[in-house]
């Protein structure tokens, strides 16, 4: 495979070559190299969720030692935070201007929603701080800036390519649809089981194939929303414990974040999937690349 890709920032093109020449007399059978694969994996995974990751300690951090009597209010703390987090990831390149236009689009779409959830009483934050609209504090939207950090980058970081993609006309509505029913459903049926249905046959065919190290491996694409909509989760609990947001059953004192929500995760992570797929169109899997799921290996990591 080629490396690194022209368009991926100088910090990840360095990176990158280093970690080849690391890799480079890495075992290529047996159970050491599948171990040298898992191992990459977890390093690519932690480093397509640098910013998510940056933003989660900020808000544990907050929980466990932000003085309650500090002038600075915790939610402007955060606030602040969320944008040194965001301006250090483009000063450093660690995102593109491509890839930023993404995240912010998707700061944009979370934060209305945000707006409208917390008026109807989905879930609320702490009244405090003067860098807030109504009754949400800004730093909200960077949390869902972070998914959308995480989708670019982890469809550069492996390779991403599919094989029996829908059509992006067709993913864009069922998109709108599941967006327009985060909001309906106050008024009027609750369609997301009917939307979880349309995802599952407009993607149930797609293959996913990502490349860790010198092997390509592959995934049905429902399956990777899943798991994404877990780790998402996952760092909802720890969110919610931090006292970041609070759901109306976690008031009187917090517990973990029902199951339930992983549907709306994956849910909104369809959202996520088809902002990113406009500025990276999907690439099907090469002929030569079917056939082969071994490389040489001074191959690079993509």
């Amino acid at each position: 495979m080629p490396s690194p890709k022209p368009g991926s920032p100088p910090v990840e093109r360095r990176i990158d070559e280093r970690a080849r020449r690391f890799l480079a007399a890495a075992p290529a059978g047996g159970g050491k190299a599948k171990m040298v694969e898992f191992a990459v994996f977890g390093l690519k995974q932690g480093w397509a969720c640098i910013f998510g990751a940056a933003l989660l300690a900020a808000l544990m951090a907050a929980r466990l030692w932000y003085p309650d009597t500090a002038g600075l209010a915790r939610n402007d703390f955060l606030t602040i935070t969320a944008v040194i987090i965001q301006i250090l990831m483009v000063a450093f390149k660690l995102e593109t201007l491509r890839e930023l236009r993404v995240i912010v689009l998707f700061h944009l779409v979370g934060t209305i929603m945000e707006l409208f959830k917390t008026d109807v009483g989905s879930w609320s934050y702490n009244a405090e701080g003067v860098l807030r609209i109504g009754a949400v504090p800004l730093f909200s939207g960077f949390m869902y800036a972070a998914v959308g950090s995480y989708m670019v980058r982890v469809y550069r970081l492996f390779d991403l390519r599919f094989t029996a993609y829908p059509r992006r006309w067709i993913t864009a509505v069922v998109a709108a649809a599941i967006y327009a029913n985060f909001f309906t459903h106050h008024y009027i049926w609750d369609l997301r089981w009917v939307l979880l249905v349309a995802v599952v046959l407009v993607y149930g065919r797609c293959v996913m194939h990502f490349r860790v190290f010198r092997r390509v491996f592959r995934m049905p694409l429902v399956v990777s929303f899943l798991l994404v909509a877990v780790f998402i989760w996952l760092a909802e609990n720890i969110a919610t414990w931090s006292g970041a947001w609070l759901y109306p059953s976690q008031v009187e004192g917090w517990h973990p974040v029902g199951l339930e929500k992983l549907v709306a995760w994956l849910l909104l992570m369809i959202i996520s999937v088809v902002l990113v797929a406009w500025v990276y169109k999907p690439q099907p899997l090469a002929v030569d690349e079917a056939r082969r799921r071994e490389v040489p290996s001074s191959a690079a990591l993509r």
